[in-house]
């Protein structure tokens, strides 16, 4: 069943304007944020990933004939990179902000409204966060407060430009859980500019991947890795994007038969192909890994290795 489309913009260029010429960054574009999916947006740096983030958000004009409709803050709220200034209010008082679009000139908030910011709070997992000072918190926390404030506003579509910049990555995977439980719980539509392509390809329903051309390539996340798109606009020098590793150079000119399964298996392989060896079933050097319950160990032959790092110190 199709999910409603929640923004649509429609031959839509973006860009600025730039000694009275317009520099054009996307150029008429056609674009939908649907219900209940996270679209992560990504490209190079300088790409014009914030640009149009501001432009579906109504903060920047676009260019040339088309826009999205129209924008009010009802509909759209937006995570920006920008740093807050207000650094003495409380996270409970940035959440507040969310409910300014919907309070009247009196500014006074309903049952409905601190119900709504009390929910919001709750979604992001701050509550003891509440009456904490901004300039308190860590990164982590600020850009969770943030994302809360947007919540409390209750809009259809959230935006955000580089949520998880500069986070450590358990909160980088914190937030990126986050936004999909909310996409899929709250019905809402997400849109993520990012640069978290790990991250990107374990959550999104839709990659927007902005190439070079000035338009943007659509698709989920596995064909865009299957179809090379990912190879093609990022260029990768020694990364393998479709099995999600780096090139190792067997330097030794020796290989071992390695027989094992589940992680295991992966990261001794890992292990060994980062010192240089092959990994080759034809090889007369087996190595055998066994899983117990509290324990992983090695065998070359009879002989027992209890850590990796004793393994690959013999095999040197």
């Amino acid at each position: 069943m199709s999910r409603e489309i929640l923004l649509h913009a429609k031959n839509l260029s973006v860009g600025y304007a730039e000694d009275g010429q317009h520099n054009v960054l996307f150029e008429r574009v056609d674009l939908e944020l649907r219900a209940g999916e996270l679209v992560c947006f990504m490209g190079a740096n300088g790409i014009g990933k914030s640009s149009l983030i501001r432009t579906l958000a109504g903060l920047q004009k676009p260019i040339f004939p088309g826009h999205p409709e129209k924008i009010n803050p009802t509909r759209v709220s937006v995570v920006l990179t920008d740093r807050v200034n207000a650094v003495n209010m409380t996270v409970t008082e940035l959440v507040t902000l969310g409910r300014y679009p919907y309070l009247d000139w009196n500014i006074k908030l309903s049952a409905e409204d601190t119900h709504v910011i009390q929910h919001a709070i709750r979604d992001t997992h701050i509550e003891s966060l509440r009456d904490k000072k901004l300039y308190e918190l860590s990164d982590g926390q600020l850009q969770m407060a943030m994302i809360a404030r947007a919540l409390a506003q209750d809009t259809p579509v959230i935006l955000l430009d580089e949520p998880t910049a500069h986070l450590d990555l358990n909160n980088r995977v914190e937030i990126m859980n986050l936004l999909r439980r909310l996409a899929r719980s709250s019905n809402k539509a997400i849109l993520v500019a990012t640069h978290e392509l790990d991250l990107a390809l374990q959550t999104a329903d839709l990659i927007w991947l902005a190439g070079g051309d000035k338009k943007l390539i659509i698709g989920i996340p596995e064909d865009l890795v299957l179809n090379g798109s990912f190879d093609e606009i990022f260029q990768f020098k020694g990364f393998d994007l479709k099995t999600g590793k780096v090139f190792h150079e067997a330097w030794r000119n020796r290989s071992v038969n390695l027989v094992g399964e589940g992680y295991e298996y992966l990261w001794t392989k890992n292990a060994l192909e980062r010192n240089g060896f092959v990994v080759d079933r034809q090889s007369p050097t087996t190595i055998t890994i066994k899983s117990r319950e509290n324990s992983i160990e090695w065998f070359i032959a009879d002989e027992l290795y209890q850590s990796l790092e004793q393994l690959i110190k013999k095999l040197r």
